[in-house]
């Protein structure tokens, strides 16, 4: 029987780091690569820039899958920057900003969790939804400054936000929730 630690010992952090490896890895040769292809193919179109938003929430979803096997407050950011490391040290085109996008994607992914260790063990549709939306927001305010978003239409600014918000449900949100409930179904866990 599989048991989900809700405490800190070393198979818990074990766990997580390998949710980060596995999940830096896919990042930066699966999810980087698909999008740097779409985003390529829309230069002339005036809208690559929504590609920014539009794969984001598939680089957030090592914080709820953490955060699903060691339900307890912190494992979504530790996950989520673990991922980022692990990107950016594989050779993630985002160099070391990629940890600080990491640091705070995994900690607004836990919003939707916090404070409460219940909502952490229980795992449910709207804690993990809201942590996707948060998730999403975390993404764009930072590099809405740091990439100049800014300086884009209003119109380009507000198709980015809606995308990345859809894009943290779908991916964040659902993908993750019914991946975590094959878990459930396959390896019955118990929580200690």
């Amino acid at each position: 029987m599989f048991k989900r630690s809700s405490k800190w010992d070393v198979k818990a952090i074990i766990l997580i780091a390998l949710i980060g490896i596995i999940m830096g890895i896919i990042y930066t040769f699966g999810f980087n690569n698909l999008y740097n292809l779409t985003k390529f193919i829309l230069l002339p179109s005036g809208y690559a820039p929504v590609m920014d938003m539009v794969f984001s929430g598939l680089w957030f979803m090592a914080a709820p899958l953490a955060m699903y096997f060691v339900p307890t407050p912190g494992s979504g950011t530790l996950g989520e920057t673990l991922a980022a490391f692990i990107e950016m040290l594989v050779g993630g085109q985002w160099g070391i900003l990629t940890i600080l996008e990491g640091l705070i994607q995994g900690a607004t992914n836990e919003i939707g969790f916090f404070p409460k260790k219940s909502r952490y063990e229980k795992f449910s549709w709207p804690s993990i939804l809201t942590g996707a939306f948060f998730a999403s927001l975390g993404a764009y305010i930072p590099q809405y400054f740091l990439y100049g978003w800014y300086k884009y239409s209003v119109k380009l600014q507000i198709i980015m936000l809606i995308a990345g918000i859809i894009s943290a449900l779908i991916f964040d949100g659902v993908l993750v929730k019914l991946i975590t409930n094959l878990f459930d179904e396959i390896l019955k866990p118990e929580i200690r």
